[in-house]
């Protein structure tokens, strides 16, 4: 969901003024409209008429770089008080940050949505603070289905199967159903199909359970189902989100499951398109993949006050324009309201509806960016070689990691 843009200017570090706090934000926009730069400087100028005691300075920086100018900023000490990106566990195992609980007032505590308040959670005490999120349905083309003689999304893995071979002999298609494994975002799609299994990348002690069983079961399936019958890229592995969205969206693809970015995609490319729950082995999944940025507040410069102030303000009263600005997902409870009674956000509803049970990452482990990225290079290899040796190799590199970081 985060976007590629370039940096906008600002120094870097936190304030040695009190009063005065430091942001570094995500850049969401594209280099013309410079659209979350505009965004966080009238929410600064809103805040600051109202709050004459507390100045805001930001620095709004590229999804490609802001993890590493941070990183360079804690390291020299000039450490922001505000940090806007896509993870937190590594603070909190440097005891950077604040708990939640010490920068938001119990009124905006609540106003979260409670499954992305607890996806902030590390050990039981929340330190990220959800600021936007994602949610994943089932996409397929309705002329694609026409055309093939199906009347009905599937509901069960067997069911998708069943459809994406009608896509496949009626030729309505070049590709039945799109399963993306390259490495823009192996982990999520594999995360999608394993929680359709009962499977996952953890048990409920948090230990890894890459290699799980269900979730060799799930690639096995994968192989014989949709992989060997031709029903998906010869390569899924080698696949990204990017492309199977761009095939969607060109009438190229009959099924792929997606987020809210492919609904404008799709209409762009007018695509007669139709949304369902994804499907799972024995029926729709109970619980899809649900993705989130995050807020964290850093203790170092001593503004818990100042911090509390802003964010009270911010997640009060401007969630609303940056969730419609970029077609987001709420993470407040206020917001998902508004969007679902405006009458604007018809599209969206499908993926409100699976706000409530969405299921995350591992993210309260500061050890799952290094499982990520390694999921990223080698995971989709399971959809065509051995999944227990993938697997079974990516859960070796996951215990490793979580005795590195412990």
């Amino acid at each position: 969901m985060a976007l590629s843009v370039t940096a906008c200017g600002g120094d870097s570090g936190s304030s040695g003024d009190k009063n005065t706090i430091k942001l570094v934000a995500a850049d969401y926009g594209d280099k013309k409209s410079n659209a979350s730069k505009i965004y966080w400087d009238s929410v600064v100028k809103d805040f600051e008429k109202q709050n004459k005691d507390v100045k805001v300075e930001v620095q709004v920086i590229n999804w490609n770089d802001i993890d590493k100018q941070v990183k360079t900023m804690i390291q020299s000490g000039n450490v922001p008080d505000l940090l806007q990106t896509g993870g937190y566990a590594d603070k909190v195992a440097d005891d950077l940050l604040y708990k939640a609980d010490d920068v938001l007032s119990p009124k905006t505590k609540k106003n979260l949505i409670p499954s992305f308040a607890k996806a902030g959670e590390v050990d039981g005490t929340q330190y990220g603070i959800p600021w936007v999120s994602s949610t994943r349905v089932l996409f397929y083309n309705k002329e694609v289905f026409k055309k093939a003689g199906i009347k009905n999304p599937p509901k069960t893995w067997d069911e998708l199967a069943e459809t994406a071979e009608k896509i496949k002999k009626s030729k309505a298609a070049d590709t039945p159903y799109a399963l993306p494994l390259g490495p823009e975002e192996a982990q999520g799609e594999s995360m999608i199909w394993e929680l359709g299994n009962g499977g996952g990348y953890t048990d409920s002690g948090g230990k890894y359970t890459l290699d799980s069983k269900k979730n060799v079961e799930t690639f096995n399936w994968l192989q014989d189902n949709l992989v060997k019958p031709g029903l998906t890229y010869s390569n899924p592995a080698s696949t990204d989100r990017k492309t199977a969205f761009a095939d969607f969206a060109a009438g190229k693809a009959g099924m792929l499951n997606g987020h809210p970015s492919l609904v404008q995609m799709a209409k762009a490319g007018k695509v007669d398109y139709g949304v369902t729950t994804i499907p799972g082995k024995n029926g729709p999944l109970k619980t899809t993949l649900g993705v989130a940025d995050w807020m964290m507040a850093f203790k170092d410069g001593g503004k818990q006050e100042q911090i509390k102030k802003f964010l009270d303000f911010v997640y009060a009263k401007k969630m609303l324009k940056f969730d419609e600005m970029y077609n987001f997902m709420p993470v407040t409870n206020d917001a998902l309201e508004t969007m679902q009674s405006n009458g604007k956000h018809k599209d969206l509803q499908p993926f409100f509806d699976e706000l409530d049970g969405a299921r995350f990452y591992p993210l309260g482990d500061p050890a799952w960016d290094i499982v990520s990225a390694e999921m990223k290079k080698t995971g989709g290899k399971a959809a065509k070689e051995d999944p227990k040796k993938i697997l079974g190799d990516l859960q070796k590199k996951a215990e490793e990691a979580a005795a590195n970081t412990k």
